[in-house]
Order: C-alpha cells, then structure tokens, then sequence
C-alpha cells in the first residue's frame, strides 16, 4: 500500500487549504481524505471533508457550534469520489467558507 499526502493553497492569502491523504494498493484508492480548511482567528478550521472512515465515502460538513453533517456519497469507486472531492472543493471552497463564517456570527 502506498500513501500519498499533500497540502493545497487555495488562496493567494495562504489562509485556506486543502489536506489530502490518499492510500492505494495498484491503481486503485483503498481510502482518502480531502479537507478543506480555513485559517480562522488564529487556528485552522476544518470545515468540510470527504473521507472514507467508517467504510464509505461521505461528506463531512462541519458547523462552528460542533455539529457534523454526514452524507453519504454516490459515486461509484473511491478513485472516483477521490478526483470529484478534490475538484468540488477546489471550485467551491469560497462558498463553503461563506456558509461557515455567517453561521458563526450567528452564535
């Protein structure tokens, strides 16, 4: 098994970024995760991800007050739900953030 791990800037700013870490047997992915993460205050945040823990591929949508969303995901092989998380988040972090930050002035 070979794992492979990056971090993506996302933002000419450096204060967004994608963390990816993927495992593969061949040509095939056995598991991934693809974290979107914005520096906030001070810290960084991790407000969504697609991972395979708990043995499928789903959707983890972060709130500031704690809570998860889970989702699971359709796509069909994990090399699939791999490339389209990464080019999900890569396209629409801007939104993810925006949805995050008015829910924590909410608080």
């Amino acid at each position: 098994m070979r794992t492979m791990e990056y971090v993506y800037l996302l933002s000419p700013e450096g204060t967004d970024r994608l963390r990816v870490r993927a495992q593969r047997v061949g040509h095939h992915i056995v598991a991934f995760a693809v974290q979107y993460e914005a520096s906030l205050h001070g810290a960084w945040c991790p407000i969504v991800r697609f991972d395979t823990a708990h043995g499928f591929a789903h959707r983890d949508l972060m709130h500031p007050d704690g809570r998860v969303d889970k989702e699971p995901l359709p796509w069909q092989t994990y090399n699939v739900a791999l490339t389209l998380a990464t080019h999900e988040l890569k396209t629409s972090w801007r939104r993810y953030r925006q949805r995050y930050e008015e829910e924590s002035r909410d608080l």
